[in-house]
Parts: C-alpha cells; sequence; structure tokens
C-alpha cells in the first residue's frame, strides 16, 4: 500500500491536490482526527483490503497539534508502516492575497490579521516540514503545473527534486517581479526594437534570436551566466531553498529578455540537474496591448 499524507500551509493548494490525486486512483481522506491514523493504516494494511493507494489530507484544520501528528508518525514508524509525507508550502504574501481572493479567515488568525495566522502556522509546522519527503512551492505554480508535478511523483514514480527554477522575462518600464531572488539587466545589448522589420516580432521569432544572439557579448554573457546559476542551483539546494526565480529584463521585455531568457532556460533544461525548470515571458504581451489602446 502506497500511503501520502498531505500537509502543509493553509492555503497552499492542500484540498486541489486531493483532487488530483483522487483522479489518479488513490483512496482520498481530509481532516481525519489525528488518533485514528494509526488505527487506519492497520485496516487498510489488512490482507482483504483492497485500497492500494490512501492519500490523507492534514492540516492545522484537522485541529491537531504539530506534536501530535509527528506522535502518530513516530507510531507508524515504530510499526514498520510505510508512508510519505508531502508538504505543501507558498510565500507569505501569495497566502495573504490567496485568503484576500476567497474572503476566508485564517484559522489561527481568529479576530486578527491573516499574516499573524500565517506566521504562527508556519512556526508550528517546522517540525512536520523537517520530516517532508517532498516539499512543493506552489507560489508560481499554475494548476496545470502542480498536477504535472504530482503525477511525476506519485504516478510515474519519478525522482523529485526539491527545487523548482522559474525563468521569468520581463521588462523593466513595467517593473522588477517582486518574487525575484535574481535579476539580470540585459540592457546592454543590441536592441531589435530599432529595426524596423524586428520591431512588432519578439523573442520567441527566429529573427529577433538570430540578431541579439550574433553580438559576441551575448555569447560571453550567456557563458557567464549560465555558469554562475549551474555554481549556485547546488548550494541552494543544500540551503533547502525549493524555488528560485531568475528574472531576465530589458527594456520592454519583449526581445533581449525573452531571447536571453529562453537561452538560459535551455541551457537549464538540457543539463538535466537535480531541479524542475519552467519558462515564463511576463511582459511579451504589453507593448501590442498598450498601443491597442
Amino acid at each position: 500500500m502506497r500511503f501520502v499524507i498531505v500537509t502543509g500551509m493553509s492555503g497552499a493548494g492542500k484540498s486541489s491536490v486531493l483532487k488530483m490525486l483522487e483522479d489518479v486512483g488513490y483512496f482520498c481522506m481530509d481532516n481525519l482526527p489525528v488518533s485514528l491514523v494509526p488505527k487506519l493504516t492497520e485496516l487498510l494494511s489488512m490482507p482483504n483490503s483492497s485500497i492500494d493507494k490512501v492519500a490523507l489530507g492534514m492540516d492545522i484544520r484537522s485541529r491537531y497539534g504539530a506534536g501530535d501528528l509527528g506522535e502518530a508518525l513516530d507510531q507508524l514508524d515504530e510499526r514498520n508502516v510505510a508512508y510519505e509525507v508531502l508538504f505543501l508550502d507558498a510565500k507569505d504574501n501569495v497566502l495573504i492575497k490567496r485568503y484576500k481572493e476567497t474572503r476566508r479567515s485564517h484559522p489561527l488568525s481568529g479576530t486578527g490579521r491573516v499574516d499573524q495566522g500565517i506566521a504562527e502556522e508556519r512556526r508550528l509546522l517546522v517540525p512536520l516540514r523537517n520530516r517532508a519527503d517532498y516539499i512543493l512551492d506552489t507560489s508560481r505554480l499554475l494548476i496545470r503545473d502542480l498536477k504535472r508535478e504530482i503525477t511525476s511523483i506519485f504516478v510515474e514514480d519519478k525522482q523529485y527534486k526539491n527545487l523548482y527554477i522559474t525563468v521569468l522575462s520581463f521588462g523593466f518600464k513595467y517593473g522588477i517581479p517582486s518574487d525575484a531572488d535574481l535579476v539580470f539587466d540585459v540592457r546592454f545589448l543590441p536592441n531589435p526594437y530599432y529595426i524596423e522589420e524586428l520591431r512588432p516580432k519578439n523573442g520567441n521569432d527566429k529573427e529577433v534570436q538570430d540578431y541579439v544572439m550574433q553580438n559576441e557579448k551575448t555569447g560571453q554573457f550567456l557563458n557567464k551566466l549560465t555558469d554562475m546559476i549551474s555554481f549556485l542551483i547546488p548550494n541552494y539546494i543544500a540551503e533547502g531553498k525549493t524555488q528560485l526565480v531568475i528574472a531576465i529584463g530589458c527594456t520592454g521585455g519583449k526581445h533581449r529578455s525573452v531571447t536571453i531568457a529562453n537561452a538560459l532556460y535551455g541551457a537549464l533544461e538540457q543539463s538535466e540537474g537535480d531541479y524542475g525548470v519552467k519558462i515564463e515571458h511576463r511582459d511579451i504581451e504589453k507593448d501590442a496591448i498598450t498601443k491597442a489602446r
């Protein structure tokens, strides 16, 4: 039997993950009292049980203390019951935004502010986070990205990669991404905007890519950038970092930044390192939208 405990920060996506697991054949339960966890595994492990995949959702709403669930896991360890802990996390500002959008209060905030409840919950869940087999930061994950990760881990049994890298192109005139960990300015490269036939195109078009990449400085910059990122990644993993946003910016976020971001993404994807990677182009269409107004 494969037994998965889904826990983590309230608002990080536990309900969505349980639905995804249910869709792929897991028997899912949510908010089961902690005291029943050992008994449940005992029943499901009986020879006549037809259930071979179970997912149990537990968070602060389950009215457990982190220590209570920790004791339940200790009991499972003593009985040699195999289990996996999936811990869902997200940045505080993302959790606050989600609570505001749903107009719900945090289970630990009471009559106080949401950020106070989040801080208290994060403190209480440190022991569980440290015991997790998988830590998924959902801050920048779309539903399709989250589903792909869940399928990879719990259906295809692929090796899980705790660090998820987002390579993000942007335009400085629209502001630096607030969640960027590393920001690189490529406005020193030749600008295709001043080439009439290239102006309406973007960094996903071969003509723009060829124009930017033919410059000697571009190759030098990419080599140095890739080398530095390759050095940083294992150190971030060792530190326990789960999300890394690498932002590449030019003036409008349409030509140079998109080209360089695509090149860096390709280099990281081909390296098959101990991380997942995706690419986003935040401002690639904004120039066209602005002109249409």
